[in-house]
């Protein structure tokens, strides 16, 4: 993340050198200062031979156009300008840093016809340069990027446009969720023995420096508290459990907080229900929710949201050895709820139900939500667009759906009801934490819907979106970092007021 660009916002006016980046509407259709910097119509005839019409992400690209001092001129397809919105600010931004990466200096002339461009358009154009830069190259030892092997420094890009204080200062909020964004993804991105719970732990713990108080409770403690569910899952690795309390107090002292919980599986074997060879690697990623809790914490704090805010993220390894968890095996949750453990692989949702309960009892929330990556029949049901999302209450589902189609993390709701929770009773024990093949992801979501008594609560079931998602405008990495935009959002437009 040390090589992200330097974004500044001047106004608008004709760039005198450096790679140039200017908006072109449905039809090649170009504004004035746009024009200006395009003064022998070079666009227009590679237009025509490269069929570029400007359409929404499309680019066209001339490498020293003649009657400039510019080492490149990029035209970014905006399309019908009556028709854009936040995303697709953030995909042009995003495709403008693609089209001019190895450009040490670039600007963005943010300039349509007969289209006012306002100061959050060109900041969301901001974030998406920051959010498409973001690359997981730690490990390579050899960078192909930059001269004598070593990467190049960040680029500078200047968004040109008409009111730039006006972006900037929407710009300094947006830098803040953008790097909890880039922080949710490196975590996800981090290999599992690099990245075990204990080190997750001390990484959350680096939120402290943005005003987070963080509280980390160890196996003695949560042994303390009655967290069988939890414990049964980290039994049998080497790497012991962690569970952190992130605390945000930016609101009034008497307001109640809001809630955010994650899955935090570390590494995911499936026990000793293990899962098949073939890409078990990606269970690397199986703490995805708990990284965007974290991301999300770190957005809020860094934009100072006027709210109160918990994260709590449940960190384990799910391993199998001679001290494994068995298929079979009754544990008993910090409820007292006694759970008939059927599938090993069913971890999550066990981690889940002692981190939801200790914070329902412990900060008595408005409302909680948790993410995680929990089910592989989200992925049936949804593919990788929408993340599921189930809820005791109507209010918040729709301020989760409402936020989720503002910022592009789109969800989808899907049911609940005492039908599917007869399909998690046992003979043995007060429930099962499998309820066999169909309905996958709603049996585990009425899994959960036991821990959370009457407190407002919505369940997102990220396991399409988290990670292994298709690569887009704003994201070439295997992470997304999905989830910290959308509850940023929610919380920005719902509980900040």
């Amino acid at each position: 993340m040390s090589h992200r660009p330097q974004v500044t916002f001047a106004r608008i006016a004709t760039p005198a050198k450096g790679a140039v980046v200017v908006l072109a509407a449905d039809g090649m259709g170009l504004g004035e200062a746009a024009r200006t910097c395009n003064p022998d119509g070079a666009l227009e005839r590679a237009a025509k031979i490269n069929d570029f019409k400007g359409a929404l992400a499309a680019t066209l690209d001339v490498v020293a156009p003649s009657g400039t001092d510019f080492d490149r001129l990029v035209a970014v397809g905006a399309g019908k300008p009556a028709e854009l919105k936040e995303e697709a600010w953030l995909r042009i931004g995003g495709v403008a840093f693609a089209a001019s990466r190895k450009s040490a200096s670039v600007s963005v002339v943010l300039d349509l016809p007969d289209t006012d461009i306002s100061a959050d358009d060109a900041a969301n154009v901001g974030l998406g340069i920051l959010l498409r830069s973001y690359a997981f190259d730690k490990y390579k030892t050899k960078k192909s990027d930059g001269e004598d092997g070593k990467k190049p420094k960040p680029a500078r890009f200047t968004i040109l446009c008409a009111d730039p204080a006006g972006a900037k200062r929407a710009f300094e909020d947006l830098e803040g969720v953008g790097e909890g964004v880039l922080l949710a993804r490196e975590l996800v991105n981090e290999p599992a023995n690099v990245l075990g719970p204990v080190e997750f732990a001390d990484r959350a713990a680096k939120l402290e420096s943005l005003g987070v108080k963080i509280e980390i409770l160890g196996e003695k403690e949560m042994k303390k508290l009655g967290m069988g569910a939890l414990l049964g899952v980290a039994q049998g690795s080497a790497k012991p459990p962690r569970l952190v309390v992130m605390q945000w107090n930016g609101g009034k002292a008497k307001d109640k907080p809001i809630a955010f919980i994650g899955k935090g599986v570390v590494f995911d074997s499936g026990g000793i229900s293990i899962k098949p060879a073939a890409s078990m690697e990606d269970m690397k990623g199986d703490m995805a929710g708990a990284a965007a809790v974290t991301g999300l914490m770190h957005a809020l704090a860094a934009r100072k949201a006027k709210a109160n805010v918990i994260g709590i993220i449940g960190l384990v390894e799910n391993m199998l050895d001679g001290t494994a968890q068995r298929p079979g095996d009754i544990v008993t949750s910090m409820s007292g709820q006694t759970i008939e453990v059927i599938n090993t692989d069913a971890e999550g949702r066990l981690v889940l139900a002692d981190a939801l309960w200790y914070c329902n009892e412990r900060f008595e929330p408005r409302f909680m939500i948790d993410l995680a990556t929990l089910t592989g029949a989200v992925l049936v049901a949804l593919g990788n667009v929408h993340a599921g999302l189930f809820s005791n209450d109507d209010d918040l589902s729709e301020k989760l759906l409402s936020a989720g189609l503002s910022t592009g993390e789109k969800l989808w709701r899907l049911p609940l009801g005492p039908d599917y929770d007869k399909m998690i009773e046992s003979k043995n024990a007060d429930m099962k934490n499998v309820g066999g093949r169909h309905a996958g992801s709603i049996t585990a979501a009425q899994f959960l819907k036991r821990f959370v008594k009457d407190t407002p609560w919505a369940h997102l079931d990220i396991a399409g979106t988290g990670m292994a998602s298709p690569s887009s405008d704003i994201n070439q990495s295997w992470a997304s970092g999905f989830g910290v935009r959308l509850l940023d959002r929610l919380v920005a437009e719902n509980f900040e007021k």
